[in-house]
């Protein structure tokens, strides 16, 4: 694989670090990338119109200049429209008026939906406003999309989070421009419904049909779940059991609707070809009618990123087919990674997107490689073989990412995989027409039974596996230099039959110095007896670490919220999930905790450090380090605080 062969491959990094730049907030005026982009290419075109030809270095840097003033340029576009996609004055509104966006979707103790602000009233009365509000309701009438409703108070801002590490759930929402969130009940007035049959609305409610035609059709409850999931990519509706199964044991691509899918239908609409000879020009016109039909479903599922991915590629592909040609895969995947990037800067930040480009890449990279190993003479062996190649090739490229995101590694997805994924092929074979002849009565009856038996029998396998012993590792961590390590060590074996291997292994040499440098720069700063202060709403927690000894301190936190808010913490420090609990004294004036010898005031949230002081005490907002002013106290009133000893 020689990297100058692939000319949208080298385009990509430097899109991707333009992005990244923008992101970091220099403060840079928008029309310094702008004229950049302008000389650059007034500079370009000169050199080309010269009959002498310059330096190909300069071409080069003059071309990814200009990349990189592209993706800069295209993420500040998408941040200042961000920023106008909402009005702050909703949060101090009387009330407001906005659309229904969505068919309402069943949380635990209400209903979910999502709408769209049209106009806010405040002490001057009404006037035109926007944002998306994501909302809460128990009526017992479902909101339709196209329904406006008036809201008679104020929604609240969606708040960061509040502890190191925790899951950024205000950022996730601000991805799809939701900035407001509100519980609702009942109180809301219906104002108009005249929008509802509209066509704007269209796609939610072909979707709403569809997965109606699966409730009604498929027996099986647990089935009815992974039928939507499987087919429409509809996942809000599964059980926390089930989906802990897939997850664990390797196989939740297979409810998330991806390129596996995309590619399950682009080879049955391609089948008929094999057996009947077309002319040149009615295999065009099929081969055209494929790529619609594969855009066709991108859009009815939802347009995520790995359906995108595969829809361009495939699309690529049969348009190749058509010049009897066939395109570079690598050169593909980097195309439609870069026509993703173009349209929504932000999805490089989207772990569906890292995932899927990761897996693909792996696949292409490795398991060429990796079939070499064995060359089985029996048809079903290979088939077999070839399962495990793409399965072995994918894991290889994901798991750093994987870890990095999820802490575990499911230690039997190879044996998951092979038996899920020819199944989940059958299930769309047979979940498709099911789609299709819905309205049909016998004929659904029939087709919606067989797939809910086949379903029943999957996630039987999948729970199953889900039960052997020692099915997952888990509390895994890894660092950003680790994970770029890994994947270095993947690329140079795959180039190291034909490649430099003297430049390889210098490489390789140098990011492992790197990385292990990271590594002991970290334990030697790492604080060896410090106090790690989490203060809510409704109670604070403390974990100690004396050495290599960790204890905790629950004041009244709540424990169903340990899980996301402390417990990412504790799996990045490497602390033990469930500490020994720290021992006090009750005194008049509070709490005595020997361990660090200071006094700590339940009601006041305060500390008293006594005659040891600490060495520093510092404030982590948004895992960031901002050290406090030396103190004999600190008031831990709401927030994370780290204290060292």
């Amino acid at each position: 694989m020689r990297f100058a062969d692939f000319p949208f491959l080298r385009y990509l990094p430097f899109l991707v670090f333009g992005i990244l730049v923008s992101r970091k907030d220099f403060g840079i005026p928008l029309m310094i990338p702008i004229g950049l982009i302008g000389v650059s290419g007034l500079v370009y075109w000169f050199l080309i119109a010269r009959e002498k030809s310059a330096n190909p270095l300069i071409y080069a840097a003059l071309a990814y200049l200009m990349l990189f003033c592209t993706g800069f340029f295209l993420s500040e576009i998408q941040k200042n429209n961000a920023l106008e996609s909402f009005d702050p004055r909703l949060l101090h509104s009387n009330s407001y008026l906005a659309k229904v966006q969505k068919h309402d979707v069943q949380k635990p103790n209400s209903l979910e939906n999502q709408l769209e602000v049209i106009a806010l009233r405040d002490s001057l009365g009404w006037m035109k406003s926007k944002g998306k509000v994501l909302i809460y309701h128990k009526s017992k009438t479902p909101l339709l999309p196209g329904q406006v409703i008036l809201v008679g108070k104020s929604p609240e801002s969606i708040p960061p989070p509040a502890f190191p590490n925790e899951f950024d759930y205000k950022g996730f929402l601000a991805r799809s421009d939701i900035h407001f969130r509100q519980f609702i009940g009942e109180k809301f007035t219906l104002i108009d419904s005249s929008e509802v049959a509209t066509p704007n609305f269209w796609l939610e409610d072909f979707r709403k049909n569809l997965v109606e035609v699966i409730d009604a059709k498929v027996p099986d409850p647990d089935s009815r779940q992974i039928a939507s999931a499987l087919l429409l990519g509809q996942k809000q509706d599964l059980d926390k059991a089930i989906r802990d199964a897939y997850a664990e044991t390797g196989t939740m691509h297979i409810l998330a609707v991806s390129g596996l899918h995309v590619g399950i239908i682009y080879a049955i609409l391609l089948f008929p070809l094999k057996g009947i000879r077309l002319q040149k020009r009615s295999r065009k016109i099929y081969l055209v009618a494929v790529i619609l039909l594969i855009w066709a479903y991108a859009v009815l599922t939802g347009f995520s990123p790995s359906v995108i991915r595969a829809a361009t590629m495939f699309s690529l592909f049969t348009a190749g087919q058509m010049r009897e040609r066939r395109p570079s895969s690598f050169n593909i995947l980097a195309f439609s990674a870069i026509l993703m990037v173009a349209f929504d800067p932000g999805v490089i930040y989207e772990v569906g997107f890292q995932l899927s480009y990761l897996a693909v890449a792996g696949i292409l990279l490795l398991q060429p490689l990796i079939l070499r190993w064995w060359l089985p003479s029996n048809p079903i062996l290979e088939y077999l073989w070839q399962m495990t190649a793409v399965s072995l090739a994918a894991q290889l490229a994901t798991f750093p990412l994987s870890i990095f995101y999820f802490h575990i590694f499911p230690t039997y997805f190879l044996l998951a995989n092979l038996i899920i994924i020819p199944l989940s092929f059958l299930v769309m074979q047979v979940g498709i027409p099911l789609l299709v002849f819905g309205w049909i009565p016998f004929v659904s009856d029939g087709l919606g039974w067989i797939l809910s038996e086949m379903i029943w029998l999957q996630n039987w396998i999948t729970l199953t596996i889900q039960q052997f012993p020692g099915g997952n590792l888990e509390r895994l961590t890894i660092s950003v230099l680790g994970m770029v390590l890994v994947w270095v060590l993947l690329v140079v074996w795959a180039n190291w039959e034909w490649g430099d291997r003297k430049k390889l292994v210098y490489l390789t040499t140098v990011l492992f110095l790197l990385w292990s440098g990271d590594r002991l720069i970290q334990e030697l700063f790492r604080p060896s007896q410090e106090l790690l202060v989490f203060s809510g709403e409704k109670g604070l927690l403390m974990d100690f670490k004396l050495g290599s000894t960790h204890w905790s301190w629950n004041q009244d936190f709540p424990p169903e919220q340990i899980s996301f808010s402390i417990e990412p913490n504790r799996i990045a420090e490497h602390r033990p999930q469930i500490p020994e609990s720290a021992k006090a004294i009750e005194k008049n004036t509070g709490l005595w905790f020997p361990i660090f010898s200071f006094q700590f005031d339940p009601e006041q949230r305060k500390f008293l450090w006594n005659n040891r002081k600490p060495k520093r005490v510092e404030e982590i907002f948004h895992s960031e380090f901002r050290e406090l002013a030396a103190s004999d106290s600190l008031m831990a009133t709401q927030g994370a605080f780290r204290i060292v000893f």
